[in-house]
Order: structure tokens, then sequence, then C-alpha cells
């Protein structure tokens, strides 16, 4: 990878880091976009097989989520049975 690509992904990236920290959601999301377009357009056989397999990944963070909300839910009905 040439060195201005390398130091255009690290730049934006850290730029999309400190803007998110400082609750500039929009221009994080821009800079964050500028990174990930130049990482795609040096690798995109990776970034293609990262599409195909996102539905997956969709689904599993899903039950994750739906799991933690069961958790609460039960530690909820458990606080309310000792209080």
């Amino acid at each position: 990878m040439k060195p201005w690509k390398q130091a255009l992904i690290a730049g934006s990236a850290g730029a999309s880091a400190a803007l998110f920290l400082e609750r500039r959601k929009a221009g994080g999301m821009l800079l964050a976009g500028v990174s990930l377009a130049t990482l795609a357009s040096e690798h995109p056989e990776k970034f293609q097989a990262l599409y195909r397999k996102l539905p997956a990944y969709i689904g599993r963070g899903k039950r994750l989520l739906e799991t933690a909300a069961q958790i609460g839910q039960q530690v909820s009905r458990l606080a309310e049975r000792r209080g």
C-alpha cells in the first residue's frame, strides 16, 4: 500500500474517532466513510467477502441483544421480588 493511502486511512480514522468523542457525529461519519472507502479500494476482495457474511453477523448480533434483554428482564424480576 502506498504511503499516502496509509496516511489518508490513519488520518481520517483518527480524526473520525476524535470527532465522535467530541459528539460531532456527522463529521465523524464522513471521515469514517473516507477511511473505509480508501481501505476498500485497496482490498476489494476482502470487502466483498465481508459483504457476503454480513447477514450472519447481523443475525448473531441480534441473538446477542435478545439474550441480553432477557437477562435484564430476569434481573429486574428478581429485584422486584427482593424489594
